[in-house]
């Protein structure tokens, strides 16, 4: 029987609670694809997001919750809105459920931190520091700050560990957990029963080491630094929604009532005042303004709108009141679908894999094996009770000496002093596996509006066929009438180039959007505009060209009463300062640049010229943005973006590594994974900088991690006792763990001498 296409092509998310590192992504991909029915599952590790595509009619939701379930995660149901309704900012069941987990992972860090600390000081005293330490009374404290340690915040580790044995798999988990319970296991009968040791039969205490256990305060510590990301990333589809406003004036034979935007429907007609926001996309159907499309489009200067021109939801009126007509509403808008975007990318992101993660899945069986092999060997060489004692202490002193203090340090460490040091510099990176993501950068795609220009236009030049202080006091007069982004422009620039404050014009004033404006027989505007009033402007229009082409907007100006052109003036949003140097240090460090913007090719063209950069993509919208980054992406690349609107979400969002200038929008903010505080574009190579030696500074604490490990698993399975006499007992197995733990914190803090 055939199968039903539609069914046959179904995906679904699932949102999954309790990952914490990439063995579980394998997990819950392999339960997923055991599923009969289910094609092909992907999980993402940072949006804890699970995408499923199978056939209805094989599968069902229910069926495939539980196969998450049953491999020891769990999953939040999140209704999906309908059709056509926007999404709505407010708090769901996934969010609250997101917001529980963090406070509770934030509780047992304070917890795990709390006891660890003196039981640290304790534990690494051994009588010398704080006498007692190691007497009975000692002993009593430190077991009794290490079993809460171990079953109270520990209790996650352990709990995935045993998932992990069931799937016959080994990750950080696992090593946390065999570590600190064998530890604790060795430690706790020690002090309990210290008859059972064969030291008691000459009056010696058997060895302790409850510190080891204080691993689980130091990778708790990591994964808080995971979840805070994680969290900011549902920030980014809040803040877009934020761009609609929650009311509209909807006009209806005449008559003017205020309606709910999702109450809207295609063909209503609203009418939007000077200042508002558009409640969805439309035509106007009356009315003449300028509207601030910068959202969409990146373009710093608002848009002229006149009857039969289109408008988006969620852009602002800047000025005169607009009739619009609508054509989409809810989830059919183009905000709508940047949100959509910006979902979508956020999902489609790889799951990270961490290199401790990758070695763990061969570490642990490995150090497993020779731990039952070091105790086999050592019981059959003296089956007696003090043989077996002696097995045991050399099984405990392998797993000890394997105890991942530094192993789970080496991350979390480096990336808490990075990050850090970032904070300091004005870089906000979120997380270490951005980080990491940032030093493997090949390509950087830098937007054009307020990353590498400051988004404002500004008069950069003034041709006269006269006096031209007459002229400026002349053009000052009548720009001064208008609210025009250009006309305030040529305002500041022209009173800057004349030392002084000129009023306005007393005459009537006109404007036509789009052509130009008019006061006092001045007309200013197009060529077309002064051919209006009588005004060849011809013998400029050479001129206003060659301005054109370096990425000018020329505006002529001509006298109406006598006929004569006077003159031009153009403005620019002009490359910031320090843009060009940023651009040139990233090419220094081997980098290719480009420029992705919503722009004219021939704006793009001149800001690039300036810049130095050869690779342009002009003229495209926000799904475009995406649609390069992907392209990019697909070259092979690994993609960083760097912008600062609302535009730019779904791009930032789809990159390897999204980077917002922080004096952008709180949306762009939101979605990037790194955010540049200060400095603008000129931090971008100091981060990209920090990423790579960050990286290069957790592969040598991984390194570092594994060499203590390497050396010392022999001296405490005492494979070189019978040739050298050496041997590492549980004791020394555990300082030789806390020196590996003090190399790594360390090297970790070399960071912070990053940049100096």
């Amino acid at each position: 029987m055939a199968t039903n296409p539609q069914a046959a092509g179904s995906e679904e998310v699932l949102q999954v609670q309790g990952m914490t590192c990439a063995a579980c992504v394998r997990r819950i991909e392999g339960a997923l694809n055991k599923v009969p029915g289910v094609q092909e599952a992907s999980v993402n590790l940072i949006t804890e997001k699970a995408t499923v595509r199978f056939d209805r009619s094989l599968a069902t939701m229910a069926q495939l919750e539980q196969a998450i379930v049953k491999a020891g995660y769990g999953v939040v149901s999140a209704p999906a809105p309908a059709v056509d309704e926007p999404p709505t900012p407010q708090l769901s069941q996934l969010e609250a459920s997101e917001r529980t987990e963090h406070e509770q992972l934030k509780r047992d860090t304070v917890v795990a931190v709390l006891l660890a600390v003196p039981l640290l000081v304790l534990g690494m005293s051994h009588d010398t520091l704080i006498p007692g330490s190691d007497g009975p009374i000692g002993r009593a404290v430190q077991l009794l700050l290490a079993t809460p340690l171990v079953f109270g915040p520990g209790r996650r580790f352990l709990r995935l560990a045993w998932l992990a044995a069931k799937h016959r798999a080994a990750d950080m988990n696992t090593l946390v957990a065999l570590g600190t319970l064998s530890a604790w296991t060795w430690s706790t009968v020690a002090v309990l029963m210290p008859q059972l040791f064969p030291h008691a039969e000459h009056g010696h205490r058997p060895h302790i080491f409850f510190e080891a256990v204080s691993v689980i305060a130091f990778v708790m510590a990591g994964k808080m630094l995971e979840a805070r990301a994680r969290r900011r990333l549902s920030d980014a589809v809040r803040g877009l929604v934020s761009r609609l406003p929650a009311e509209a004036t909807r006009l209806r034979d005449g008559v003017e009532s205020k309606v709910k935007v999702s109450a809207l429907l295609p063909d209503d007609v609203v009418l939007v005042r000077p200042g508002e926001r558009l409640p969805a996309d439309g035509e106007v159907v009356s009315g003449r303004s300028a509207v601030d499309e910068a959202m969409l489009t990146g373009e710093g200067l608002p848009v002229e709108k006149q009857p039969g021109d289109f408008v988006f939801g969620g852009t602002v009126n800047a000025h005169g009141a607009l009739t619009v007509k609508l054509t989409r509403t809810g989830a059919h808008t183009a905000l709508s679908r940047i949100v959509q975007a910006v979902e979508s990318a956020q999902g489609s992101r790889a799951p990270i894999s961490r290199l401790a993660d990758r070695v763990s899945g061969v570490f642990v069986p490995v150090v497993l094996g020779i731990a039952l092999l070091t105790f086999a060997v050592w019981w059959a060489l003296d089956p007696t009770a003090a043989g077996l004692a002696n097995a045991v202490q050399h099984l405990v002193a392998v797993l000890v000496i394997a105890c991942p203090c530094a192993l789970g340090l080496a991350t979390p460490a480096a990336v808490a002093v990075g990050t850090g040091r970032g904070a300091e510099l004005g870089v906000l990176v979120k997380g270490g596996a951005v980080l990491e993501s940032l030093s493997a950068v090949q390509t950087v795609l830098l937007d054009k509006t307020g990353t590498l220009t400051s988004g404002k236009p500004t008069l950069t030049e003034v041709v006269a066929l006269g006096d031209e202080k007459a002229l400026l006091r002349r053009i000052v007069s009548v720009e001064r009438l208008s609210e025009h982004p250009v006309a305030k422009a040529v305002v500041l620039g022209a009173e800057a180039r004349l030392g002084e404050v000129v009023p306005a014009a007393q005459g009537e004033f006109s404007s036509e959007p789009g052509a130009g404006v008019e006061a006092d027989g001045l007309r200013i505007g197009t060529a077309a505009w002064l051919k209006q009033g009588g005004i060849d402007a011809s013998p400029l229009e050479a001129r206003a060209e060659e301005l054109a082409a370096r990425g000018r907007t020329p505006s002529f100006v001509g006298d109406v009463r006598t006929g004569t052109l006077l003159g031009l003036v153009a403005v620019m949003d002009a490359p910031l300062p320090e843009a060009k140097a940023a651009v040139e240090a990233l090419k220094a460090m081997g980098l290719e640049v480009a420029l992705v913007t919503g722009d004219r090719r021939r704006t793009a063209q001149a800001v690039a010229d300036v810049l130095g950069i050869t690779r342009i993509e002009a003229e495209v919208k926000p799904e475009g943005k995406a649609a390069v980054v992907e392209k990019v992406k697909g070259e092979g690349r690994v993609v960083a973006m760097v912008g600062d609107g609302v535009n730019d979400a779904p791009a930032l969002a789809g990159a390897d590594v999204g980077i917002a200038i922080g004096t952008g929008t709180d949306v762009a903010a939101a979605t990037a994974d790194v955010v540049l505080m200060r400095g603008g574009i000129a931090a971008l190579p100091r981060a990209i900088g920090l990423a790579r030696a960050t990286l290069r500074n957790i592969r040598q604490n991984l390194f570092w991690a594994f060499i203590y490990n390497v050396a010392g698993i022999p001296l405490a399975a005492g494979a070189l006792l019978p040739l050298f006499g050496l041997e590492l007992s549980p004791v020394f197995a555990s300082a030789a763990m806390s020196l590996s733990s003090v190399s790594v914190l360390t090297n970790a803090l070399r960071l912070r001498r990053f940049g100096k």
